[in-house]
């Protein structure tokens, strides 16, 4: 998805080398620039490494095995051990939150995941904490990467799970184009140098939406089920880091608004 809208800046992106493992990788957004496989060719991701003025890390399964979940931090270490200090922006998830104690969740509340993904970010970040150049990035909800949005309703239709005072669960969200936008600054500035950046930033649009308003805003029908004791009602991050820097706009985040930046990406608007 993040290639795809990256394709579509119209050069307001700064230039870009794209790693994949196969050739035929987004290959409609115009393919990577680079195929190889980071952590069996550690050559060539040395030598991509060292011709990047900051390093951009999205890679890394949601689902999988042990094994293949430790490829976050895997791939974390094989990046920063080359980098030689130069800027290494590694994408998080709001799921190392957890279920949150309080409203908001803070760039300094400690990690507290509940699914697997969530702890393999947390591993992750453990092995960037400290590193020279390392950025983690707490990235909420995107807007159609998501389970909600990012695939076609099942036949039976979409199901939400629904809380006693009769609402779904509320996220942080961010748009694609908001968050390819959010990236794009964040690279410049990491390149730059002129600027200080925290070690850990929360990522997403000021404040939290429920899921039925983005169904609805989306015109998608749903049904409701009881919500089992384990969901949690509401994941909203803290963005005063990200307002500060500039990634985001200091305007709430509204479900047509989300629904208004995807598909323009998906080219529907």
């Amino acid at each position: 998805m993040l290639r795809r809208v990256w394709s579509l800046s119209g050069g307001v992106a700064p230039q870009t080398v794209w790693q994949a493992r196969r050739p035929g990788d987004f290959a409609a957004f115009g393919g990577p620039t680079v195929v190889f496989d980071p952590l069996a060719e550690p050559e060539a991701l040395a030598r991509a490494v060292a011709s990047a003025a900051a390093v951009l890390l999205l890679a890394g399964p949601t689902r999988g095995t042990a094994a293949e979940m430790a490829a976050h931090r895997d791939l974390a270490a094989a990046v920063l051990d080359r980098a030689g200090g130069r800027p290494v922006l590694l994408a998080s998830s709001a799921a190392v939150y957890g279920r949150p104690a309080g409203r908001l969740c803070h760039e300094e509340d400690a990690p507290a995941p509940v699914s697997d993904y969530g702890r393999a970010k947390v591993a992750m970040e453990a092995v960037a904490a400290g590193r020279p150049g390392a950025v983690v990035l707490r990235i909420g909800n995107v807007a159609g990467a998501d389970a909600l949005l990012g695939q076609a309703a099942p036949p039976g239709g979409r199901r939400l799970h629904v809380f006693a005072d009769g609402l779904a669960p509320r996220r942080s969200y961010i748009g694609p184009q908001a968050l390819a936008r959010a990236l794009a600054r964040l690279v410049r500035l990491a390149a730059g140098g002129g600027a200080t950046l925290p070690g850990v930033i929360n990522l997403a649009l000021p404040g939290a939406v429920g899921m039925e308003a983005l169904l609805r805003a989306a015109g998608e029908s749903w049904q409701a089920d009881p919500a089992p004791p384990e969901a949690i009602a509401s994941v909203e991050l803290a963005v005063d880091r990200a307002l500060a820097l500039g990634l985001v706009p200091d305007l709430p985040v509204t479900a047509a608004g989300l629904i208004a930046d995807l598909r323009f990406e998906e080219g529907r608007a």
